[in-house]
C-alpha cells in the first residue's frame, strides 16, 4: 500500500538549504520514492497556519519510507538541512482500497 511523506517547511537560509535539494531527490528515486507535490503558493482553505513550502512524495509502502528515513545516507543529507528552517515531517498511510 502506498505510503507519502508530507513535509511543510519554513525555510530561514535558503542558500544553505540548496546543498541538501541538490542531493536528496536522487536518493529519494533511488529508494523508489516520487515527488508528487512541491508548492509554495498553495491556498490555505481552513486555518491559521501556512508553511512556507509543502512537498509530498509517494513510496511503495511504510518500510520504504522508514528505510530511506534511516539510511546513512539520509542522514548525512538531512544534516546539511540542520540550521536552514523549520521542518515538520509526517508520514501519511495511503488507502488500501478496501476502506469504506
Amino acid at each position: 500500500m502506498a505510503s507519502y511523506l508530507v513535509i511543510q517547511a519554513d525555510v530561514t537560509d535558503w542558500e544553505r538549504f540548496k546543498a541538501y535539494t541538490s542531493q536528496v531527490p536522487a536518493l529519494v528515486r533511488a529508494y523508489g520514492g516520487e515527488y508528487i507535490a512541491m508548492d509554495n503558493q498553495h491556498d490555505v482553505l481552513e486555518g491559521d497556519y501556512k508553511p512556507g513550502s509543502v512537498v509530498i512524495s509517494r513510496w511503495p509502502d511504510e518500510a520504504t519510507i522508514r528505510a530511506f528515513w534511516q539510511s546513512d545516507s539520509y542522514q548525512q543529507l538531512i544534516a546539511l538541512r540542520d540550521g536552514t528552517g523549520h521542518f515538520h515531517v509526517m508520514l501519511v498511510h495511503g488507502l488500501n482500497g478496501n476502506s469504506k
